[in-house]
């Protein structure tokens, strides 16, 4: 293995943590912010009200992302287990 497939698979490896992590990432950014506006324009500073709504949306969102994450990380493992089979 060369150096130029070494920074290709880091570059896939980041690809892939994105791909895995960003749609959580995301959505609780989106939800973060709508509860933020919502807490500053009713002055309603109740902190459950933060947590609870991110935990569903998120956990919803990983859910539906599921089969998009399994994807990308088989294809992944197989693209290095082909690397290694081919010795490089």
């Amino acid at each position: 293995m060369n150096a130029f497939q070494a920074a290709e698979f880091g570059r896939a490896a980041m690809l892939l943590v994105l791909t895995v992590a960003g749609p959580m990432l995301l959505t609780g950014l989106i939800v973060g912010v709508a509860i933020s506006l919502f807490q500053a324009l009713t002055q309603l500073q109740e902190t459950t009200i933060t947590f609870v709504p991110k935990l569903l949306a998120i956990g919803i969102t990983l859910l539906i992302s599921l089969p998009l994450i399994g994807r990308a990380m088989g294809a992944f493992m197989a693209r290095i287990a082909d690397a290694i089979i081919t010795g490089g």
